[in-house]
C-alpha cells in the first residue's frame, strides 16, 4: 500500500510539474497577456520553447544525481525551487524577465522524471511496472488536462499575474506526504539487486547499440506531438477553430485526460498479457506503434474545415497515443541495466524534452511564414510516422 501510494504521489508530482509549465501557455492565448509584453508568433514560440533549453539539457547531470544521491532529497529540492520560480512569474514586466523565469523553471524540474522512473524501477516488479509506470505517466497528462481548464478559470477571474501565483504557491503542499512516506532507501534496492543481475554495460557504451538511439528517435517523435499539443494547441482552439477561453480549457482537458486515462489501461492491459506469459518486449513495442498510428489522425482534424471534426481528432490522436505512454517508457526499463536506469532516464527524456524546445519554436516560425496551422500540424503527422519506423525497426530485442 505504501509503494501504490508513493507510485500515485510521484504521479501528483508531476501533475504540479505540468502544471507550472502548462499555465504561460494558456497567458500566451491571452489578449491581455500579449498585449503588455508586446508578444509576436515568433516570442510566443520563443517563450513556449524557453523551459525545455535548461530542461532537456540537465536530463543526463539529473539522472546522475539521482543515481549518486537517491531519490528523495533530489525531487524534494526540485519542487522546493520549481513552485517558488512558478509563483516568481506574476512579477515579471518585460520579455526577458518572462524568458528567464521559463529557464529556471527547467532547472528546478529536470529532476522530476529520473528521480521518478529510478523510484518506481526499484520498487515495483517486471510485471506491475506497465501500470505503475502508466500511473506516473498519465499524470503527465492530467497536468496539462487540469492545468488548462484551471489556468484559464484563475486568469479570467484573478488576472494572469494572480495565477501564477496561486498554482505556483499551491504545489508545495505535496512536499509533506513526500518526506512522511518515502524511506530514501532505492540504493540500497540497487545494492540488493545487482548482486543478482549480469555484469551491465557502461553507460556510454549504450550510446553505440541500435536500441539506445531507436529510443531515443521514438521519444522525440511521441513528445513532438505532446509538446505541440501542450503548448499552441490552446491557441490553436482560440485562433483557428474560435473557441472561447473556457471552452479551449474544456476541449484541452479532455484531450489530455483521455490520453491519461488510456495510457492507464494500456500499462494495465500489457502488464496482464505479460503476466499470463506474453513476452515483455514485443507487447510493449506492439502497444507504442499502435499509439502513434492512432495519434497520426491529428492530420485528418488538421485538414478538415468542420471545427465539430477538428475537435473530434483533436481528442482521438492525443487519447490513442496514450497506448505508447506507459509502454514506450516501460519498454526502456525491460531492455536497459537497472544500475543506471537514472542516467538512460535522464537520457531518454533529454530527447523528449528537445521535442519540447523544437515543437513550439517551429510551430510559431511554421505558423508565422504560411499564417496558418495547416503547415505546423503537417509537420506533426511526418514525425509521428517516423516514430513508428524507430519502434518498429530499431527497438528490438537483439537476439545472440
Amino acid at each position: 500500500m505504501r509503494r501504490w501510494s508513493l507510485v500515485c504521489l510521484l504521479s501528483i508530482g508531476v501533475i504540479i510539474a505540468y502544471v507550472d509549465r502548462t499555465n504561460l501557455s494558456i497567458s500566451l492565448a491571452s489578449v491581455d497577456f500579449k498585449s503588455v509584453f508586446h508578444l509576436t508568433d515568433r516570442d510566443r514560440g520563443m517563450l513556449n520553447s524557453a523551459f525545455f533549453w535548461t530542461y532537456a539539457l540537465l536530463q543526463i547531470p539529473a539522472g546522475f544525481l539521482v543515481d549518486r544521491f537517491g531519490v528523495k532529497r533530489p525531487v524534494a529540492l526540485g519542487l522546493l525551487f520549481w513552485c517558488g520560480v512558478s509563483a516568481a512569474t506574476a512579477a515579471a514586466s518585460e520579455i526577458g524577465q518572462l524568458l528567464g523565469l521559463r529557464l529556471l523553471l527547467g532547472v528546478g524540474e529536470s529532476v522530476v522524471t529520473p528521480g521518478s522512473l529510478r523510484w518506481i524501477r526499484y520498487n515495483i516488479e517486471e510485471h506491475r511496472r506497465g501500470l505503475a509506470v502508466g500511473i506516473y505517466m498519465a499524470g503527465t497528462k492530467y497536468g496539462p488536462a487540469v492545468g488548462a481548464p484551471l489556468a484559464a478559470w484563475l486568469l479570467e477571474r484573478y488576472g494572469w499575474r494572480n495565477m501564477f501565483v496561486i498554482l505556483g504557491a499551491g504545489g508545495l503542499v505535496w512536499l509533506v506526504p513526500w518526506m512522511l512516506l518515502e524511506r530514501g532507501d532505492d540504493r540500497d534496492l540497487e545494492r540488493e539487486s545487482s548482486q543478482h543481475a549480469a555484469p551491465a554495460l557502461p553507460f556510454a557504451a549504450l550510446f553505440r547499440t541500435r536500441i539506445m538511439w531507436g529510443t531515443l528517435i521514438g521519444t522525440f517523435c511521441y513528445n513532438y506531438f505532446v509538446y505541440f499539443s501542450m503548448t499552441w494547441l490552446p491557441a490553436y482552439f482560440v485562433e483557428r477553430r474560435h473557441l472561447s477561453l473556457e471552452s479551449m480549457g474544456v476541449y484541452t482537458l479532455f484531450s489530455f485526460a483521455g490520453m491519461a486515462t488510456v495510457a492507464i489501461v494500456a500499462g494495465f492491459v500489457a502488464d496482464w498479457l505479460i503476466a499470463r506469459g506474453a513476452d515483455a518486449v514485443t507487447t510493449r513495442r506492439w502497444f507504442t506503434i499502435a499509439g502513434f498510428l492512432v495519434a497520426s489522425t491529428e492530420v485528418v482534424g488538421a485538414m478538415a474545415e468542420s471545427t465539430d471534426v477538428a475537435k473530434f481528432f483533436a481528442v482521438v490522436s492525443l487519447a490513442g497515443l496514450g497506448l505508447a505512454t506507459a509502454n514506450y517508457w516501460a519498454l526502456t526499463q525491460t531492455l536497459m541495466p537497472g544500475a543506471a536506469i537514472g542516467r538512460i532516464s535522464g537520457a531518454q527524456n533529454c530527447a523528449s524534452n528537445l521535442a519540447g524546445a523544437v515543437a513550439p519554436f517551429l510551430t510559431g516560425w511554421l505558423k508565422q511564414a504560411t499564417g496558418s496551422y495547416t503547415a505546423p500540424m503537417q509537420a506533426i503527422w511526418i514525425i509521428l510516422l517516423v516514430g513508428v519506423g524507430a519502434y518498429a525497426v530499431m527497438v528490438r530485442r537483439v537476439r545472440p
